[in-house]
């Protein structure tokens, strides 16, 4: 990586960012699903900068307990402070930690980067949550760690209304969606709100982001054995049901479902649809109906035929630059290649690189730090 780090710093020359880093980070046996997911969230500007403003705050609490948010802390600190440009990370105890928690990633298989990442940012929020909880329960007043209350959401399963917590990494990834049902016979519009930190939606061969989402939003029809159970009429009725985006999430990560159970196969299948994702997306299924742009800065990539085995790697936009990230190598590639990662136009193809999750910044905010 020395060599390809230091080749990386003369391609850049004097456009090298001032104070950013570029590292590869090595390979544990199959860990490229984490490798590749830790990069995405580290040009999350937004993100790595609330993480080190935490890091910040809790680095001087020795006897703070060791967990996956003081782990990823740790190692987004650890990259950000690097005296040299370029290089090589070893996320050791970022990896042990994760290991530790979940058992699901233990064993050497080859593991889903969408699985990995939905874990990770729903402990990040765990921990938030309890610190902030124990916080409130101490008598000594706390950092200021986000205890904003969220917006209007679903009560308590036990039926205490109390106000969610909302931490930084709700504000960077989390939206709300409204399920909207509308019964045939009176015309009543039943809607429930819920939360999400991704979007999984389904593809087709030939298709694109926008058409997805659109499939995504488009009105079912819910008859027969489906009918809907109307409060008004009292009695199970016909209805249109739809889902909508209430409020669009300031980083809107999409996971495409590439892995589908073939029932004649008995497994899961790859699917390596060519799924076209813009560079500049704007989004229309919204409650307002106003189009809202977002901003691809970061992409993670299986590459492999099957669902059992292959290899992740990310591709991520740093300055105007994109970036491959292979593990511990770091190369710049040109725009025009991310168009080489939206599948294959016919089923058998030697091209098995196929973008997997992708994140969106909102053009809106993305002035802001919040």
């Amino acid at each position: 990586m020395g060599a390809a780090g230091s080749k990386l710093e003369k391609v850049l020359g004097d456009q090298f960012p001032e104070g950013e880093r570029y590292f590869g980070l090595e390979n544990f046996g199959n860990t490229c699903y984490c490798n590749s997911v830790l990069q995405a969230l580290y040009f999350c500007v937004p993100f790595r900068e609330q993480l080190l403003e935490y890091y910040a705050n809790n680095k001087n609490q020795g006897d703070a307990e060791e967990n996956l948010l003081t782990c990823l802390a740790d190692l987004f600190s650890q990259i950000s402070s690097q005296k040299k440009k370029t290089g090589v990370i070893a996320p050791k105890r970022f990896v042990q930690r994760v290991k530790k928690q979940n058992e699901l990633f233990r064993s050497y298989m080859h593991q889903d980067a969408h699985e990995f990442l939905n874990f990770l940012l729903n402990e990040l929020v765990d921990i938030l949550e309890k610190e902030s909880h124990a916080t409130k329960s101490s008598p000594e007043t706390s950092p200021p760690s986000a205890k904003i209350a969220n917006g209007p959401k679903n009560g308590q399963p036990n039926g205490a209304q109390k106000e969610p917590l909302v931490t930084w990494v709700h504000k960077n990834f989390q939206g709300i969606l409204t399920n909207e049902t509308r019964c045939l016979r009176c015309e009543t519009v039943t809607a429930r709100d819920e939360t999400f930190l991704d979007l999984s939606l389904d593809i087709e061969q030939n298709s694109s982001i926008t058409s997805c989402l659109k499939n995504f939003s488009s009105t079912e029809t819910l008859n027969a054995e489906d009918k809907f159970f109307c409060d008004k009429c009292c009695s199970l009725q016909e209805a249109q049901k739809r889902m909508k985006i209430k409020r669009p999430p300031h980083i809107l990560v999409i996971h495409l479902k590439r892995f589908k159970y073939i029932e004649q196969l008995g497994r899961y299948k790859k699917l390596s649809y060519r799924v076209v994702f813009p560079l500049e997306l704007k989004l229309s299924n919204t409650v307002e109906d106003a189009d809202l742009e977002y901003s691809l800065f970061a992409v993670v990539v299986h590459v492999g035929s099957g669902p059992n085995h292959g290899h992740y790697v990310s591709l991520v936009k740093s300055h105007n630059h994109w970036l491959f990230f292979d593990d511990e190598n770091v190369e710049i590639i040109d725009e025009s290649a991310v168009q080489t990662f939206f599948g294959s136009a016919q089923e058998y193809s030697s091209n098995t690189d196929h973008g997997y999750i992708l994140f969106y910044e909102s053009l809106a905010n993305n002035t802001s730090k919040s």
